[in-house]
């Protein structure tokens, strides 16, 4: 028997924010772009904004109706990567399993641990602990025999709740919940489901297998082991090993047209792409650019390098080169985005000999890793046209660095 724990970061972006910007602890805040950015949608709410009824995926304007003292924020991804990489240091200190869900989420595999570490529930409390004072965060913690179990488990109580479920405890804790609530029920399935007559994921529990299986395939045989909290999938710490690429998109606050100011973007681009890359310790060949224009018309690019990497340079310069040859003259940009694909995980890297990007991003990982992502930046970041130093800095995270 199997014992998995996930840990869930509540309201993540939000509560990073408040972090960052302490003022704002125990307020309404809402993660959301600028209207004149053009991305006018709720991206995350503290809990004091949710308990006035707003909910992600909102119009500013809506939620605003609901909770007009909330105060915005746009999002800041470099902060949340770092905060994310944080939290899944701390569970590598209680289990070698650690398997990262999303950027707010990790299941860990205890079992075998308890002589060391102590029972389940005290292993859970610690790991809240640490991760509240270390990272200045509430978790969800959900405890259960399997993944799926975990996961609804951490689901039942939030914000900072701990929920332990056995499979005895299934029938009277889970099956009594809308089948909206079961993991891997979205909207679509959600009408699905109910136009079958299942309303409570009793019912599909206790529904006969084959009847899923024949109106849904294999994805309703999966729905009827769910709902009985069955999931032999492990705990996988290699999970992201199937990775095909890794990327980063960001919408402009204005319209670019100027090339100097769009580079300036690319190697931001490039410079976050290859960071994501060598802490997975991953290597990559092929070069993908997404341009969306003022008026919405879009391109999407590739090329192979000769050979593999993880530091922008190449990646910025194969981008580059892709940009001024497929996409016209002059025409604004209101998008872009570079991804590294046919990814591979290596413990070597053919170099120049006169190559010393791998000792310097060596150096710059390092102070990262120990003080943030916005801790050493390009001089080039800091000009107007630079988009994450300039969304970091509307927050008020600080002076720039030196």
């Amino acid at each position: 028997m199997h014992t998995i724990l996930l840990a869930d970061m509540n309201s993540f972006f939000a509560s990073v924010t408040q972090v960052l910007e302490p003022e704002l602890q125990d307020k309404p805040l809402l993660i959301a772009g600028d209207r004149e950015q053009r991305r006018g949608i709720i991206l995350a709410a503290s809990y004091e904004a949710k308990s006035k009824g707003v909910k992600t995926g909102m119009a500013i304007w809506e939620a605003q109706l609901y909770c007009p003292e909330a105060t915005l924020r746009p999002p800041n991804y470099p902060a949340y990567l770092d905060f994310s990489a944080r939290m899944v240091k701390i569970l590598q200190d209680f289990s070698p399993l650690v398997e990262p869900f999303s950027i707010d989420e990790a299941f860990v595999d205890l079992s075998g641990t308890e002589n060391l570490l102590g029972t389940p529930l005290q292993v859970a409390q610690k790991i809240k602990t640490r991760i509240k004072e270390e990272v200045g965060i509430l978790c969800s913690v959900g405890i259960g025999p399997s993944k799926v179990v975990a996961k609804m488990a951490a689901e039942l109580q939030k914000p900072d709740g701990l929920t332990i479920l056995t499979y005895e405890d299934i029938p009277k804790r889970l099956w009594p919940l809308p089948i909206k609530d079961l993991y891997g029920v979205g909207r679509r399935m959600e009408k699905h489901l109910q136009n079958m007559g299942f309303r409570i994921i009793g019912d599909l529990a206790q529904s006969p297998v084959d009847l899923l299986s024949r109106r849904f395939g294999l994805i309703g045989a999966q729905l009827h082991q769910f709902a009985n909290g069955c999931d032999n999938s492990p705990v996988n710490p290699n999970s992201l090993d199937r990775v095909k690429s890794i990327g980063h998109q960001i919408t402009l606050p204005r319209d670019y047209s100027n090339p100097k100011d769009i580079n300036v973007v690319l190697l931001e681009l490039a410079e976050a792409v290859c960071r994501r890359a060598r802490i997975g310790n991953y290597t990559g060949r092929t070069v993908s650019l997404n341009v969306r224009g003022h008026d919405f018309s879009g391109l999407g690019r590739s090329r192979s390098l000769r050979n593999p990497t993880a530091f922008p340079t190449a990646v910025y310069n194969l981008s580059c080169q892709l940009f001024k040859q497929y996409w016209p003259e002059n025409k604004a940009v209101r998008l872009l985005g570079i991804s590294l694909g046919n990814l591979s995980q290596i413990p070597y890297q053919q170099l120049s000999l006169f190559d010393n990007e791998k000792h310097i991003y060596e150096a710059i990982d390092n102070i990262k890793d120990r003080f943030g992502e916005m801790s050493l930046l390009r001089s080039s970041f800091l000009l107007e046209a630079g988009v994450f130093y300039n969304s970091a800095k509307q927050q008020n995270m600080g002076k720039p660095p030196r």
